[in-house]
């Protein structure tokens, strides 16, 4: 680490990018926007924001575009009274089309879409405002070089005379040129815009500099004053909770060739990552049953920092999935993530990934109250539960698929149209069919608690008969008051994570009917289809609050599993066993996203010998066909401590669902559920 990269660190550390922001006011635009169509609010906020916005560049940065101005715009619904700022994100934009071309290019191909309409309509209109806030961003910059020159920072102030206009001819123009896309976007209400395949985009840039002889050490030094940039305003970029704002990076992945993507600056990014251990760039890494084990050891030495990434994805699922959901193969070859972890395609997709959850528990829940006394056997009460998924399936698509997609009244968000290929071609906004392809995704919650309340019926009012229904109905509906030797048993039955036939057979049978009912059926967003996931996101907090006791032994209101792990009532054997239970299902056909998540207690990493025996871990997961995976190195003590003095422990980071936060930070409700979690050696 250089000096310049340890002040730049110990600064962010005290806090000082705060200073410059004023006041938490909030940037109230009803008024301006009263006479204004609905689909030309969202352009006309991010000018506002931008002429309220004013250059801030602290010594010694050389990216600037910080924040000074708190609060994007809202405006309050003049029927309703609602205050409407909804962002739109999960999107990974063409970075590639501005780096290449700048701004420049970009407005050249906005005049060329322009005359391929004869007359002005709604998509000239579009158009027109695409370029007017282009130019803007242009302006906004040169004053942010007026500044930098002002203030003697000649790097920042030379690249800004060419840029954004012009594309960028080296790996410092990259960062700063994503620095700057990503702010404005940020302006713009775009909520969780990812990084995409960095490594892959920068790439040759970062070469050309090599072959230049721009030394190894100032490039990295770059990368690092870069990612302490991306983490300057995070916390004012989130959805949640703090640290949930989708700066995710991807690393890796395989051709259509089977070669391996990985090079130089994959590796530096996990690097800069492991020396800096900040909660920005999430870091996830593409692998397959192709990967040599230095890759998952080099992972294993991330994780070791306590970060809760990497984050692994594996090829050999994702890629068929994607095909088998309609993608192209070089669109799928070339996936990322969302925000979190919902595999999706950059620079030409408006998928909307986590579009609802599907409660499992309480849609087998109420299976079990209508169907459980008159069925005779085990298998009858499946054929209602999968009858119960079906129907509910049905009912997700019927409440979340739009039944005019083009309704005029429609936000429209122009300047994310841009970064959306086909956008500007067709003169469509990426919420009027801009985009290649705009298909749902829905999270599959709580896979794991509906299985072992199944699972625990079997058993306890089937197999052995030592409970009937109705008793079993009367302790749920009591919530096990005055049934606690009864909710002790139901504890006591195999969860899944345990390896057993029953929950393993039973949670396959789960997700095959969830899939069967609900992957590919059309959602009616122009060509759009369903996918369905294994996710979970904040829902196994706020839908474990709705549902009522369970038979697995959990009460009422208790949080559900975080995603496709096992439950917080499961005991389980070790993290092979897990894995084991969790590979089971064919999850090519269940794969819009949602890992496996295992918490290792941090003395697993105390030798060499404990790091490669979770690389080995990972890389079992991924032979036996798991989808993703994400790790937690945690210990139990430590957030106990942090909950109870969070002053001593400010900047302690954990695993979440799909992102890394810092504890102190987090709701209560989420810091409870991390301490709650099986802490696993290996």
């Amino acid at each position: 680490m250089t000096d310049k990269v340890k002040t730049a660190l110990e600064a962010f550390l005290r806090g000082e990018n705060k200073k410059n922001r004023g006041e938490d006011i909030p940037f109230d635009m009803t008024e301006a926007l009263r006479d204004t169509p609905q689909r030309l609010r969202k352009p006309k906020m991010l000018l506002a924001m931008l002429e309220a916005e004013r250059p801030c560049i602290p010594e010694g940065d050389i990216f600037g575009f910080n924040r000074t101005v708190v609060n994007v715009p809202i405006y309050y619904d003049l029927k309703s009274g609602k205050k409407k700022r909804g962002g739109i994100g999960n999107i990974t934009p063409n970075y590639s089309r501005i780096l290449e071309r700048g701004f420049d290019g970009l407005v050249s191909d906005i005049d060329k879409a322009l005359e391929s309409f004869s007359t002005y309509d709604d998509r000239s209109e579009f158009l027109l405002s695409m370029k007017e806030l282009a130019l803007a961003v242009c302006e906004f910059s040169d004053r942010y070089r007026d500044h930098a020159r002002a203030l003697g920072n000649e790097r920042l102030a030379s690249a800004l005379e060419r840029m954004p206009r012009q594309g960028a001819e080296s790996f410092y123009e990259v960062c700063l040129l994503i620095k700057i896309m990503i702010f404005v976007l940020r302006c713009g209400n775009c909520d969780h815009i990812t990084l995409g395949r960095f490594d892959q985009y920068a790439y040759p840039y970062y070469k050309r500099d090599l072959e230049r002889g721009v030394g190894e050490e100032e490039l990295f030094e770059t990368l690092e004053l870069f990612f302490i940039a991306l983490n300057t305003d995070s916390d004012l970029y989130f959805g949640v909770q703090k640290g949930d704002n989708g700066q995710s990076i991807v690393l890796g992945g395989y051709n259509a060739e089977g070669e391996s993507m990985y090079n130089e600056l994959s590796f530096a990014v996990i690097a800069a990552s492991r020396e800096l251990c900040l909660i920005d760039p999430k870091i996830n890494m593409r692998v397959s049953s192709k990967t040599p084990d230095s890759i998952y050891e080099l992972g294993t030495t991330l994780t070791k920092k306590g970060l809760g990434f990497p984050q692994y994805c594996n090829d050999d699922v994702a890629v068929p999935f994607l095909l088998s959901h309609g993608y192209e193969e070089k669109d799928a070859l070339d996936y990322t993530v969302a925000a979190c972890w919902e595999f999706i395609v950059p620079s030409c997709a408006f998928d909307v990934p986590n579009k609802f959850g599907f409660d499992f528990p309480a849609v087998v829940n109420r299976a079990i109250h209508n169907e459980l006394t008159s069925c005779d056997s085990f298998e009858e009460l499946m054929k209602r539960v999968r009858a119960e998924i079906s129907y509910e399936c049905d009912e997700v698509r019927m409440k979340r698929s739009p039944l005019v997609a083009t309704e005029d009244t429609e936000e429209q968000y122009n300047f994310l149209s841009v970064f959306v290929d086909g956008c500007i071609e067709k003169g469509l906004d990426i919420t009027r069919g801009g985009a290649k392809y705009n298909n749902y995704g829905c999270h599959g919650v709580g896979i794991s608690d509906a299985t072992d309340a199944l699972a625990a019926v079997k058993r306890l009012v089937f197999d052995e008969k030592r409970v009937s229904g109705k008793e079993l109905l009367s302790a749920l509906d009591a919530d096990f008051e005055g049934y606690a030797d009864l909710r002790n048993r139901l504890l006591d039955c195999p969860k899944l994570g345990c390896n057993d036939d029953d929950t393993n057979a039973i949670s396959c049978e789960l997700m095959d009917s969830f899939a069967t009912a609900l992957s590919g059926k059309p959602n009616h967003f122009f060509g759009g289809i369903w996918r369905a996931g294994t996710g979970s996101a904040l829902e196994y907090i706020r839908l474990g609050k709705n549902c009522g006791a369970t038979a697995d032994g959990r009460r009422a209101g208790e949080p559900y599993a975080c995603s496709f792990s096992p439950s917080l009532n499961a005991r389980v054997g070790g993290p092979l066993s897990v894995i084991q239970s969790f590979t089971k299902f064919d999850l090519k056909r269940i794969a819009n996203g949602g890992p496996l998540t295992l918490e290792l207690h941090d003395t697993v990493f105390r030798n060499e010998e404990g790091e490669k025996k979770v690389a080995q871990l990972v890389k079992a997961f991924i032979h036996l066909g798991g989808h993703q995976l994400q790790l937690n190195a945690v210990n139990r003590e430590r957030l106990l401590a942090a909950k109870e003095h969070p002053e001593r422990d400010p900047h302690l980071i954990v695993r979440v669902w799909g992102w890394s936060g810092y504890f102190a930070e987090l709701d209560p409700a989420y810091q409870d559920h991390i301490i709650a979690r099986t802490e696993f050696s290996v």
